[in-house]
């Protein structure tokens, strides 16, 4: 993560136009959005959302507390890196003749990525891991020929018992 890039997880109302209204609020006010991973929870009824966003701490400020004046979002924090698990989802589809497999597979193996498919002449690979050891892996196998590459964007979770309903206040000193 750079180094005023900032972890925002928002649990929001798993209902139509939420994501709508949260992307709309970052681009009125001109903050772009660097990733953004959207799923349903365990609860049916909430998503989790985790945004990366680049900015100061005036920046996050303003981001936390808008976020927290929609009706929608029922709890907003900062993850903080060190104290976070934090993954991000590779597939890369790259050039794959018969006679370069066992190289790419050997490859494959040392990131312990996954092959998920097989054509005549192409891979499918499947990557789980940390932003940066993402970034890696594409440096390496850039040079077989990636096809085409879709990432999901960072997921996070705070370490611990404590979950993102269980602090008080956004703008807490260390709330995780």
């Amino acid at each position: 993560m750079g180094e005023n890039q900032h972890i925002v997880t928002a649990l929001v109302s798993n209902k139509a136009g939420v994501l709508n209204r949260v992307a709309g609020l970052f681009s009125k006010r001109g903050y772009n959005i660097e990733s953004l991973s959207v799923a349903s929870t365990e609860d049916r009824n909430f998503s989790r959302m985790t945004i990366i966003v680049n900015g100061d701490d005036y920046v996050l400020d303003q981001i936390t507390k808008q976020l927290d004046k929609l009706i929608d979002v029922k709890h907003v924090a900062e993850l903080q890196p060190d104290k976070s698990v934090n993954r991000e989802l590779l597939l890369v589809k790259i050039k794959a003749s018969p006679e370069m497999r066992a190289e790419i597979e050997s490859t494959v193996r040392l990131y312990k990525a996954k092959p998920i498919d097989l054509a005549p002449k192409s891979m499918v690979i499947e990557l789980t891991g940390e932003s940066n050891k993402i970034d890696g892996f594409i440096q390496v196998i850039r040079e077989y020929g990636i096809i085409e590459m879709a990432r999901t964007g960072l997921t996070a979770l705070q370490r611990g018992t404590k979950n993102i309903t269980q602090f008080k206040d956004t703008n807490e000193e260390d709330i995780f």
